[in-house]
């Protein structure tokens, strides 16, 4: 560009030049004229030349943003499998016997403890017992054996129907042993189906 330039220069001051020694006689040309004229020629020889070597624009940054942004992907025809919802299932906690069957010691109705015996000896021991829990004793409710001495200990049946907050006499009959000693035996209620309940009571005699 610089060599077209000079030039583009040299040739209009060639141009002056032969035209002052040529017609020294004809009307004198404008020197200003020449020189507006040269000058356009330069700034049109720089136009071009700067329109052909001017780079591409770049892309602004809001154009840059908008080709770097993903294409949404279509979700139309897409089946997407949702998780069902486990459905919670309510269980029902079965009724209990612990609050059934129940009983306690209310007092002592005969042989009181620490009455003499002699060996062999038959004897009735009644108990008074409350029902403290919530079903009724009725057939198949029996007083059982349960630990110490038992001395042949028989259980008679209930006198009657049980029911929750009664109470009710007790009675078992026993043989005292044939050897001096102290001798203590204990009991409990059970009901039909074998289990026993409720608190212990007992018999405590000495033999002589």
């Amino acid at each position: 560009m610089k060599m077209k330039f000079l030039t583009v220069a040299f040739l209009v001051v060639v141009l002056i030049s032969a035209c002052e020694a040529a017609a020294p006689a004809s009307p004198t040309l404008n020197v200003n004229t020449i020189y507006t004229a040269a000058a356009e020629t330069v700034v049109a020889e720089l136009t071009q030349t700067a329109a052909a070597n001017s780079p591409t624009p770049q892309a602004t940054s809001t154009e840059t943003q908008a080709l770097q942004t993903e294409t949404p992907v279509p979700t139309s025809g897409v089946l997407i499998e949702t998780p069902e919802a486990t459905a919670t299932i309510l269980v029902e906690a079965s009724p209990t016997d612990e609050f059934c069957d129940d009983a306690i010691w209310v007092a002592d109705v005969s042989v009181q403890d620490g009455t003499e015996m002699a060996p062999g000896q038959d004897f009735e021991k009644t108990w008074l017992i409350k029902n403290t829990g919530t079903c009724t004793w009725g057939e198949g409710y029996h007083l059982v054996f349960g630990y110490d001495a038992e001395m042949n200990g028989q259980a008679r049946p209930l006198p009657a129907i049980i029911s929750p907050e009664e109470t009710a006499e007790v009675t078992v009959v026993f043989t005292a042993p044939l050897e001096a000693g102290e001798y203590s035996s204990y009991w409990r209620m059970a009901n039909t189906k074998g289990a026993n309940f409720g608190e212990f009571f007992y018999v405590s005699i000495v033999v002589r």
